[in-house]
C-alpha cells in the first residue's frame, strides 16, 4: 500500500489514485476506480474497486481505502480523492457517501484520469441531512427517557 506522512496536494492526492486504479479488479464492469484517503495526520491511505461475480460482493474504491484505514486505526479523515476514466468526475456513489459520513465530513475530489477537469466539494453537501451516529445517540437517549 502506498502511505505517506507529507502534506498531500490535490494533484498528489490525483496522482496516487491513477496510480492505484491500475491495480483494480474489475472484470465485470470494466470501470476502473482509485480512491486516496488523507487521513487528519496526512497519511494517504490509497483503495481501488474490486469486483465479484456475485456482486454483492463487491467492495467500491472509497470503501477499500476507508476500511483499509480503519484496519490502521484510523477514525478521522480530511479529504477523499476519487478517480475513474470518464470524461467528466464521478461522485462516490451514496454507500460511500454513507460509509464515509459515519467519521464526520470532509473535502471531497472527483477527477478524470481522461482530462484535467476535478471537481471538489464536501461529504456533507453530497449527502445532505445525512443519517448519522448522532442520529442514533439522540433515539437512544429518547427511548431511554420514554423508558
Amino acid at each position: 500500500m502506498l502511505t505517506g506522512k507529507l502534506k498531500r496536494s490535490v494533484k498528489e492526492l490525483d496522482f496516487f489514485c491513477s496510480f492505484y486504479k491500475t491495480t483494480i479488479c474489475s472484470p465485470y464492469s470494466k470501470f476502473p476506480v482509485g480512491a486516496a484517503l488523507l487521513t487528519a495526520d496526512d497519511t494517504v491511505i490509497v483503495g481501488a474497486n474490486c469486483e465479484n461475480a456475485s456482486y454483492g460482493g463487491t467492495i467500491c474504491a472509497e470503501r477499500n481505502a476507508i476500511t483499509t484505514a480503519l484496519s490502521r486505526g484510523f477514525r478521522q479523515f480530511k479529504t477523499i480523492a476519487v478517480v475513474t476514466q470518464l470524461e467528466e468526475p464521478a461522485t462516490p456513489c451514496g454507500m460511500c457517501r454513507q460509509f464515509l459520513i459515519e467519521f464526520g465530513d470532509c473535502r471531497v475530489i472527483m477527477g478524470s484520469s481522461k482530462g484535467d477537469k476535478v471537481n471538489e466539494t464536501s461529504l456533507a453537501e453530497l449527502l445532505p441531512d445525512a443519517f448519522t451516529p448522532a442520529n442514533l445517540e439522540t433515539h437512544t437517549e429518547q427511548s431511554s427517557k420514554d423508558d
